[in-house]
């Protein structure tokens, strides 16, 4: 057995049947290149099977301590069946974009069994209409709890179900894996009193690391180094009250190239910052058009990685975080590029001064049944929608894979992500980059955000003023940009002025893919096809 950090626990405590606590992604597939031209679903079942030894994740399952009294733990699940976390469905036709977004937001706003273990994939086919795409890709849907993963883990969870080619060569590591006993409650509650004792100790520890930083960030701000003048609470927006059951999803692709030409236009300016900056501008136009932008800026949280070469396989989450304003109060793009930049240096600054791995230690501290108890009474009460926020949205940024990608020998031609949402943070805006693209996908309380296609239009827009501001340059059309015309006939506003261009090297956009009228056999085929 291996207990639950108290990091990873709070995802537990946080789940409610309103707010479910996994994260995923969406995966896009061309099965030409698979054996046959076509991929069948009991391949898919093979396929997975054959993999679950490549992540910990796969067949782990929690096992709660009573009364919550002290925080659960892993086992290996000894009634695991891999037909139980993988599904099979298909979009009705036409098979378009839009009705993807539908199917994602429908399966992600669903809790899982918290006493299975905590991941299901979703294989929905049926993408015959969607533009930039050839008929028969299919999608791979992925959900994973939060307790079990963050951003860095779940890459190589990824990474097991994935191959560099369509050969599908079987993994080199053979599977010793066993399953374990349930623990009895005697057991668990023997272990909840001996880590009782040792708390106090722990909580000695925590406290004497950060004694080191809180001086060091206090020379620092007494030295001008580091402004502590934007450490306020968030200005309340629709998207910091209580959260309902039902969710939209959506993701927008740029080229990758093209945010890396854009940073250039701020002197050490990071793709991070840019991709911020657009989210500020995105967040500003929408709002503006429903007459409810705050006249100071919104804020972002940015989790931060402190999962090291060691730990890259291990479970669970290793992150601590920054609060950084995005300049939703500023109209020329690159001038909201360069405060997002400025502040986004002040802000690591802070954390670093602290010490990103101690602010993630303090987790531990929080006892497990108060937490627990805590979390459920914010929700039933309706807290969320009586205090300014602590940060209004989240961003997170998972590098991708730069190399093509394989699933069950169909070449990827797609990744975006999906992220829970929670009460007084209704929109998360997960950011995965593949290839040579990069895409903002974002995830969101229904009744938050009713027209989801108009916040993926402000994006758009926010991006053009962004590269019209930095590199003048037209935008590039990306090579996989899945967008069906319908999505465009929103009400859009219109594009803030460009703001002056810099001594920045433009950017020669290339031409986009050229699409190809070969029809396919249908991505999946249901079990026992031939």
């Amino acid at each position: 057995m291996l207990q639950l950090s108290g990091q990873d626990a709070s995802f537990v405590y946080l789940e409610t049947p309103h707010t479910p606590m996994h994260i995923g992604s969406v995966g896009i597939y061309d099965p030409s290149t698979a054996p046959g031209g076509f991929v069948r679903f009991k391949d898919v079942l093979s396929f997975i099977e054959s993999r679950l030894g490549g992540a910990r994740s796969f067949r782990q399952r929690l096992v709660r301590v009573p009364f919550d009294l002290d925080h659960p733990y892993w086992i290996e699940d000894p009634e695991f069946d891999i037909e139980f976390h993988v599904r099979h469905i298909a979009l009705p036709k036409p098979g378009d974009w839009r009705q993807l977004c539908i199917q994602v937001a429908r399966l992600h706003s669903r809790p899982m069994d918290l006493n299975k273990p905590l991941w299901e994939f979703t294989i929905v086919e049926g993408l015959d209409n969607v533009e930039g795409l050839p008929p028969g890709c299919f999608a791979l849907v992925s959900k994973v709890h939060h307790a079990a993963i963050d951003g860095m883990s779940g890459v190589e969870m990824s990474a097991a179900v994935h191959d560099l080619d369509a050969s599908m060569k079987p993994p080199e590591k053979a599977d010793d894996w066993r399953p374990e006993n349930m623990p009895n409650v005697a057991d668990l509650l023997t272990r909840s009193y001996f880590n009782s004792l040792r708390q106090p100790m722990r909580v000695m520890e925590t406290i004497g690391r950060s004694l080191p930083g809180m001086a060091k960030l206090a020379a620092t701000v007494s030295k001008g180094d580091v402004s502590i003048a934007n450490t306020k609470m968030a200005p309340k927006t629709r998207f910091n009250g209580k959260v309902s059951a039902h969710r939209v999803w959506d993701a927008v692709p740029f080229k990758l190239a093209d945010i890396r030409a854009m940073k250039e236009a701020v002197a050490d300016a990071t793709v991070n910052d840019v991709i911020l900056a657009i989210v500020g501008g995105g967040l500003r136009q929408y709002l503006d058009d429903k007459g409810e932008l705050p006249n100071e800026s919104l804020t972002a949280m940015a989790p931060i990685s402190v999962r090291g070469e060691g730990e890259k396989a291990a479970l669970g989450n290793l992150v601590s975080a920054m609060v950084i304003p995005l300049g939703t109060h500023i109209a020329d793009p690159l001038e909201r590029l360069q405060n997002v930049h400025d502040q986004a240096v002040n802000s690591k600054a802070m954390t670093n001064a602290v010490g990103a791995r101690t602010l993630a230690d303090y987790s531990q501290l929080i006892p497990s049944g108060l937490a627990g108890l805590a979390a459920r009474l914010y929700t039933r009460v309706g807290a969320a929608n009586t205090h300014a926020p602590v940060f209004n949205t989240v961003v997170t940024n998972v590098p991708g894979s730069r190399v093509p990608m394989y699933f069950c020998g169909a070449r990827m031609v797609g990744m975006y992500g999906t992220a829970p949402v929670f009460d007084s943070m209704g929109l998360i805006n997960p950011v995965y980059s593949y290839g040579d693209t990069i895409a903002i996908s974002f995830t969101c309380d229904r009744d938050m955000m009713p027209d989801p296609q108009n916040y993926a239009a402000a994006l758009r827009s926010s991006f053009d003023a962004l590269k019209a501001a930095t590199i003048g340059a037209p935008t590039a059309k990306p090579a996989a940009a899945i967008k069906p015309k319908a999505a465009f006939g929103s009400k859009a506003a219109s594009k803030p002025k460009a703001g002056p261009k810099s001594v920045a090297k433009p950017v020669v956009p290339r031409k986009p893919a050229a699409k190809t009228a070969t029809s396919r056999k249908p991505a999946v085929r249901k079990q026992g096809a031939k």
